[in-house]
């Protein structure tokens, strides 16, 4: 169980970058790629790319989400990083919109972290990962194996 928690903490905290930028920079890519003004799309391919990257955050969320196996850990990290960034944008806008000029890569990412901050995005993705971590399930040592029974109310129980 150490090692599960463990495992997951490490991955909670590699994969908060990877959403916070796979998001970021799909935004600004799918942004770049459009004309508000005449409803048009200038690239497509660059569009197509966009919509692929910001559905493969989707997806990952959905899988840390869904995850029988998961320790909470790999959802609550994330979370608490969204949820805090978001916090500390709403206590002071300028110095949380600042804090992209501190991360690399630098250019359009940054552009689009503080955009996905500014419209409540990672505060939506915080909560959705954070609402996972009340499972019970993930708490404890049942893994689902052979001896765990589940009743169509979806309880799970030991036999």
């Amino acid at each position: 169980m150490v090692v599960r928690h463990s495992f997951g903490f490490v991955l909670g905290v590699v994969l908060t970058p990877v959403l916070a930028y796979g998001a970021g920079w799909g935004y600004v890519r799918a942004g770049a790629s459009f004309n508000a003004f005449d409803d048009t799309i200038s690239d497509h391919t660059r569009m197509y790319g966009a919509f692929a990257l910001l559905a493969a955050v989707g997806l990952v969320m959905g899988i840390v989400i869904l995850a029988r196996w998961a320790s909470p850990f790999v959802s609550l990290i994330p979370a608490l990083v969204f949820l805090g960034w978001t916090l500390y944008f709403l206590i002071s806008p300028r110095s949380a919109l600042n804090l992209p000029n501190h991360l690399p890569p630098a250019g359009d990412l940054r552009i689009g972290l503080r955009m996905l901050l500014g419209y409540g995005v990672f505060a939506m993705m915080g909560a959705a990962l954070l609402v996972t971590t009340w499972a019970p399930r993930r708490w404890s040592r049942d893994d689902g194996g052979p001896h765990s029974t589940e009743s169509r109310t979806g309880v799970i129980g030991t036999y």
